[in-house]
């Protein structure tokens, strides 16, 4: 497995080596031992999500104030940009974002850490996502940032109006959201 650092020093994808042939391929999706000492990063991860979605869905930027959850973000159909914007409040990063396209194809996968927001939109016709958490959902907890705040200026790559949720809609922006003075690093 490779680590591939993005702009924001938490954030960051991994890279499996896959094996394969015409029959199929294997490659370690996770592993506790490789994933921490590449990363540095210990999580203890309590549950795993499996979540479909069809063309243009973009969810929006949303995080737990409290009982803050990582997430180990995996494609495994399809194609999907996945966006996590640094909301701790005391970090050099507060406000920046990165995104990375996961695909079925690349294999690769996103940690995003407590203390972020996180969204996607999908770019193929249907895209389903495994994810590893940290802590619970807890939707009295969530929150959600607009998908378009233009203080953040995120560069989906969209050509279409995209599908969102009323809750996406609703969402609030930047300047007026929730967000952590502290998160310690797992």
């Amino acid at each position: 497995m490779k680590i591939i650092r993005t702009r924001i020093p938490d954030v960051f994808t991994l890279e499996p080596k896959v094996f394969g042939d015409n029959r199929g391929f294997f490659f370690e999706s996770y592993n506790e031992n490789v994933f921490k000492s590449l990363t540095g990063n210990d999580p203890a991860f309590v549950q795993d999500n499996h979540s479909k979605s069809k063309k243009n869905v973009l969810r929006g930027l949303h995080y737990q104030i409290r009982q803050p959850q990582g997430k180990l973000v995996r494609v495994i159909c399809g194609d999907v940009f996945d966006v996590a914007v640094d909301i701790r409040r005391s970090s050099p990063t507060f406000g920046k974002w990165v995104g990375e396209y996961l695909t079925a194809e690349n294999k690769k996968q996103l940690w995003v850490p407590p203390g972020f927001a996180h969204g996607f939109l999908v770019l193929s016709d249907v895209a389903e996502f495994l994810y590893k958490t940290t802590d619970y959902y807890a939707p009295e907890f969530e929150r959600c940032i607009r998908w378009n705040d233009p203080d953040l200026s995120i560069q989906w790559p969209i050509n279409d109006a995209p599908l969102v949720s009323e809750k996406d809609a609703g969402g609030v922006l930047f300047r007026d959201a929730e967000v952590f003075t502290y998160i310690q690093n797992l």
